[in-house]
């Protein structure tokens, strides 16, 4: 999934620094240490923007490159904000094929917003995912853990309302 910039202004705390920087003084020097840090960073922040990283790689003494190129490999880490709600449409091919791309797209459009983006009100984000088990139930998406499935384009405008 493509990682994109975020509109969303970073937001970050002295706090929250001083959380991240005592996780790094705590794990530096342990052999492997830049995952589980980055790990406990995105706990912090809820993702890992250009600011975070740059902690990080100063912290643990290592190239910005680096923490950019273990943010952007593994899918647990995201370069962007997350939404209050959380949007995510499984793309799986029993999904698929039942018009699960044609809700992506007009909730895409709906929300101004790509995959991985994330309004500039930070009240949504939008991800396309692969199988989330509820192929019966397909096509499925979920808002943050509530689960919407045997939907159509024209559902996506009801379930927005609930969150508005």
């Amino acid at each position: 999934m493509a990682n994109t910039i975020s509109k969303v202004a970073f937001t970050g705390t002295k706090e929250q620094e001083a959380e991240l920087r005592k996780i790094i003084s705590e794990l530096k020097g342990q052999k492997g240490c830049l995952m589980p840090v980055m790990q406990k960073a995105q706990d912090i922040y809820g993702y890992l923007p250009i600011e975070v990283q740059k902690i990080i790689a100063d912290g643990l003494e290592i190239s910005l490159e680096e923490v950019y190129g273990v943010a952007t490999f593994y899918a647990q880490f995201s370069l962007n904000p997350k939404g209050k709600y959380k949007i995510s449409v499984c793309l799986g091919t029993a999904c698929y094929v039942k018009g699960a791309g044609d809700i992506f797209d007009k909730l895409s459009e709906r929300l101004g917003i790509a995959n991985g983006g994330c309004t500039d009100d930070a009240k949504f984000s939008l991800e396309a995912c692969r199988c989330i088990g509820a192929c019966g139930l397909a096509p499925v998406l979920t808002v943050n853990d509530e689960v919407y499935g045997r939907l159509t384009a024209d559902d996506v405008d009801s379930i927005l309302a609930k969150y508005n």
